[in-house]
């Protein structure tokens, strides 16, 4: 575990002096599980008794820096949460993106990078915990992690005005675990390159 955080922040040192060209602060939000969970019972803000919509406390930050044009960029991103059994959870997040889509004030980004994921262990809380196999860590641990190579992402932006849009995050994590966010992106004014 500690090997696979020192990869993310060896990627994330050098990104965070120059990603200048946008910010963004979400409310991190709801968490879908289409199929349900077999933890539903330790999911204290469930929407639904099967555990299909949770709602999860905690906010969402990124830092974005552009590398060719508008249309390629580099993302770091970070997120501290309450999970769906109410415990500390959080993510790491660094990895490119591209634009998809834009038209006139609304546009969509994807993105894809590395994604170590983590949490306060569930074996300490519910004595009736059942693992999926999606988390590593065992009935010892403190913490319970995954270290996606893949970890994905999609956003919704809406311009608000020149420097400041609504943007909504979507991370695909089927058929286990989709989730959302939303918030606002700021983004800086360009500065001009010295010649």
């Amino acid at each position: 575990m500690r090997k696979q955080i020192l990869c993310v922040f060896i990627l994330i040192i050098p990104l965070i002096g120059y990603s200048q060209d946008n910010f963004s602060a979400k409310f991190f939000g709801f968490s879908f599980h289409p199929d349900g969970d077999v933890n539903a019972n330790n999911m204290p803000t469930k929407v639904d008794r099967n555990g299909v919509l949770v709602v999860n406390l905690g906010m969402y930050f990124g830092y974005e820096n552009f590398v060719y044009k508008d249309k390629l960029s580099v993302k770091t991103a970070i997120a501290f949460y309450s999970d769906c059994g109410g415990l500390f959870s959080g993510l790491i997040h660094v990895g490119f993106r591209g634009l998809i889509l834009e038209y006139e004030k609304f546009s969509i980004n994807g993105g894809l990078g590395p994604t170590f994921i983590y949490r306060r262990s569930w074996y300490s809380k519910f004595d009736d915990y059942v693992n999926s196999g999606f988390y590593s860590g065992n009935e010892t641990d403190f913490w319970q992690y995954k270290f996606l190579w893949y970890g994905g992402e999609l956003e919704f932006n809406y311009k608000l005005n020149n420097s400041l849009d609504f943007s909504t995050t979507f991370i695909p994590g089927y058929p286990k675990l989709l989730e959302l966010s939303f918030g606002v992106r700021y983004r800086f004014k360009k500065i001009p390159k010295v010649n």
